[in-house]
C-alpha cells in the first residue's frame, strides 16, 4: 500500500504538487491520470525518495522509502526505461541491481524470463529497442518480487502483443492482492486495465473513484435511435416529453432515456426502430470534462503559436472549487 499525506513539493514560486492526499490499496489496478504538467512524475518521484517534499509525507507499507532497508524487495518502479547503463548487458544491469538489494542472483534469470528477454541476456542494453529497453525496465521492478509496483508510461515503445502482455501482466500481480499503480496518457489502454482512478490537475487531486463511478459521474451517456421514419420518432416521443438531438451519422440521441419504454413507445405508434442502443460514455470523455480546467499546456489546433494556459489563479474553478473524491463532475 502507499499512503500520501498532504504531499507538497515546490520549485521556488512553481507548486508542483499541492497538498496530495490518497491511498493506493493492494489487489487493484490504480491508474493515474492528469493532463501535461499536472505533477504526475513528480509524485512518483517523491514516493521513491527521488526528490524531497516540501511538506507532507508518503509511506510504502507504512515506511517512507528511505527507511527501507531493500528496497527493491518492498517497490518495484518502472519510471524511466533508458535509466540502464547502456556498457551493461540486460543480465548485468540486473544483477547489479540485485547484489544491491541483498536478492538472489537466480532472480535476474526468472525476471528475464518473465519479460521475454532471455536470448538477450547478455547483450549491451544500449543496442535495444525502445520496446526492449522498456522491458528491461519492468524486470528490474519485478527483480525483487515486492508487494507494490508502479509504472510510468509502461506501454511506451510496445507493439501490440507487448501491450496486451503488460495488461495481462499487472492484472495479475494486482489479482495476487499486489499494489499496482500505472501512470499513462493512453486512454484506451488505461480503460482496459485500471480498477480504480485517482485524477490529479494542476498538483491537486481531482478524483479518487472507482473507473465505474468515473465514467458515469463526467460523461454523457445517450441512446442512439435509428429509423426511417424520424418525424414519427419526433413526436412519438414528444408525447412524454423526451427530446432527441440529431447525430452527424443521420441518428437520432437521446440523453439518459430508457431503452425498453422507448421501445414499447415506438410499437404503440408503429414507429420502424433500426437501432435503440445505449451509448456508453468513453473514460476519454470524461477524462477531458474532468480535466478541462486543469490543463496547462494547451495548443489552438493550427500552426499559430499556441494558446496561453490558464492561469490557475485566476480560474474561478481551478482556485475556488472544492476536490472532488467522488468522480461527480466539477
Amino acid at each position: 500500500m502507499i499512503e500520501l499525506c498532504e504531499l507538497t513539493k515546490r520549485y521556488d514560486d512553481k507548486t508542483a504538487v499541492d497538498s496530495l492526499s490518497f491511498v493506493i490499496r493492494p489487489g487493484l489496478v490504480t491508474g493515474f491520470l492528469g493532463p501535461n504538467g499536472a505533477g504526475k512524475s513528480t509524485t512518483m518521484r517523491l514516493i521513491l525518495g527521488l526528490d524531497r517534499p516540501t511538506g507532507g509525507r508518503v509511506l510504502v507499507d507504512g515506511q517512507s522509502y528511505a527507511q527501507l532497508p531493500a528496497p527493491l524487495t518492498h517497490i518495484g518502479a518502472l519510471l524511466e526505461a533508458s535509466a540502464a547503463q547502456g556498457g551493461r548487458s540486460a543480465y548485468d544491469h540486473l544483477l547489479w541491481l540485485a547484489r544491491s538489494n541483498r536478492i538472489p542472483d537466480r532472480r535476474v534469470d526468472q525476471a528475464l524470463a518473465a519479460v521475454g528477454l532471455s536470448d538477450v541476456a547478455r547483450k549491451r542494453s544500449r543496442g535495444f529497442s525502445l520496446g526492449m529497453g522498456q522491458r528491461l525496465g519492468i524486470a528490474a521492478a519485478l527483480l525483487g518480487d515486492p508487494p507494490v509496483l508502479m509504472f510510468d508510461e509502461p506501454v511506451n515503445g510496445l507493439d501490440p502483443e507487448g501491450i496486451r502482455w503488460i495488461r495481462t501482466l499487472m492484472k495479475g500481480l494486482a489479482a495476487e492482492g499486489r499494489t499496482v499503480f500505472v501512470s499513462s496518457h493512453l486512454m484506451s489502454e488505461m480503460a482496459l486495465t485500471a480498477d480504480h482512478l485517482v485524477v490529479i490537475g494542476r498538483g491537486r487531486l481531482l478524483a479518487d473513484v472507482p473507473m465505474e463511478e468515473f465514467i458515469d459521474g463526467n460523461a454523457r451517456s445517450c441512446l442512439r435511435i435509428r429509423t426511417p421514419q424520424p418525424q414519427a420518432l419526433l413526436d412519438a416521443l414528444a408525447t412524454r416529453g423526451i427530446a432527441a438531438v440529431p447525430a452527424a451519422d443521420g441518428s437520432w440521441e437521446v440523453e439518459g432515456g430508457d431503452p425498453a419504454a422507448i421501445a414499447a413507445l415506438a410499437t404503440a405508434r408503429g414507429v420502424v426502430l433500426e437501432e435503440l442502443s445505449p451509448q456508453r460514455a468513453s473514460l476519454e470523455e470524461a477524462f477531458m470534462r474532468m480535466t478541462a480546467d486543469a490543463v496547462e499546456y494547451r495548443g489552438t489546433g493550427g500552426a499559430g503559436s499556441p494558446a496561453p494556459a490558464t492561469d490557475s489563479a485566476s480560474s474561478p474553478t481551478s482556485a475556488s472549487s472544492p476536490t472532488t473524491r467522488t468522480g461527480a463532475t466539477r
